[in-house]
């Protein structure tokens, strides 16, 4: 009985152990981040937008909206396609190369698709909200998120 009483105590103390290192983890990597806004917090909270102008960028958020999630699900389809590919032939052959080209396309489109986007809300802005938003359009095409 002492040895079944043993065992559990261990395992206990080890999940606790494990529980408490997670959470200190956890709340360092959080102190450590550094939350730097993004675009479309910049836009939506910071440039001060006038009622027309969230009008107009709900028209051409909702527009993006749907290209991006029908990219993104293409691009998904490709990675499962090089999944299945790689799990059956264990080569880099020919399903494997179309998933990837395939997985290319998509997300080339998204990026010129993101552009286009970018370029739509900025048309709405005034010079003054179009400087701050070059700003941080800027530094997120040039930031190093490593």
């Amino acid at each position: 009985m002492t040895g079944t009483r043993t065992l559990i105590i261990a395992v206990v103390l080890t999940a606790l152990a494990g529980a408490v290192g997670g959470w200190a983890g956890f709340q360092y990597g959080r102190a450590q981040a550094h939350h730097t806004p993004g675009l479309d917090d910049i836009v939506h909270h910071q440039l001060g937008l006038t009622a027309d102008q969230e009008s107009r960028l709900a028209v051409v958020e909702e527009k993006f909206s749907g290209n991006r999630e029908s990219l993104e699900s293409e691009m998904r389809a490709a990675n499962h396609d090089l999944a299945v590919a790689l799990s059956s032939e264990h080569v880099y052959g020919d399903n494997a190369r179309q998933a990837i080209e395939r997985f290319h396309r998509a997300m080339g489109m998204l990026q010129e698709q993101t552009v286009m986007h970018i370029l739509a809300m900025r048309e709405i802005l005034t010079p003054e909200q179009a400087t701050r938003f070059d700003k941080t359009v800027l530094e997120a095409l040039s930031s190093d998120r490593s």
